[in-house]
């Protein structure tokens, strides 16, 4: 098969940038669309094909009550909140006028080893992202400290056995994202040589 280079895909995957969730605004994905971002989301290697992964849809009309308990949670880890602290724990939901929660949801009697398939799980919240932009919206991929509680985790949707990998927040860009530092690839590469070059066959 004729290997074909796609500049367009090879020029979004060198300039693809995420937004702050904080900057997202209306309009967000239809029901049409979202199928279509699950759909792309799910194409991700998976070894063993085992899809093992959940999605939880969070839209703008839930956001109120998951903030209130949000907050009341966090009360209960951290004491009284203060004014500030408080308003970040009912908004948290509010950023953007869609969430979508990514669950790992490990098979762990499969010969797979789960540390596999939460690589797969990552994979799926990366492929999410970019089904985003090329929709034309825009999202950021956030955890965030109810991803790692288990009674708020428990109360977004978290079945036994299951954590979130993140959730994507998802709408429209109401600002063009400034660049940030990028890693030095060279930095962080290096060709293996086997410790065995050299020995006479």
């Amino acid at each position: 098969m004729e290997t074909k280079d796609l500049p367009e895909l090879k020029s979004f995957l060198k300039t693809r940038r995420s937004h702050l969730a904080a900057t997202l605004v209306h309009p967000g994905p239809n029901q049409a669309q979202i199928s279509e971002l699950l759909e792309i989301a799910c194409r991700v290697p998976d070894h063993g094909k085992i899809s093992p992964w959940r999605f939880i849809i969070y839209d703008n009309s839930q956001a109120d009550p998951i903030g209130l308990k949000l907050a009341e949670i966090a009360e209960k880890r951290q004491g009284s909140l203060g004014e500030n602290t408080k308003a970040m724990e009912l908004e948290r939901f509010k950023r953007a006028p869609l969430v979508i929660g990514v669950l790992s949801s490990p098979n762990r009697e499969h010969k797979v080893p789960v540390w596999e398939q939460e690589l797969a799980v990552g994979a799926v919240c990366v492929s999410l992202l970019n089904a985003c932009f090329s929709m034309g919206f825009a999202g950021q991929w956030l955890s965030e400290w109810y991803a790692f509680d288990d009674e708020a985790a428990a109360y977004l949707g978290a079945r036994d056995g299951e954590r979130f990998a993140g959730f994507i927040h998802i709408g429209s860009a109401s600002i063009v994202p400034s660049e940030r530092p990028r890693p030095d690839v060279a930095r962080l590469t290096e060709y293996f040589e086997s410790s065995l070059s050299g020995v006479d066959a």
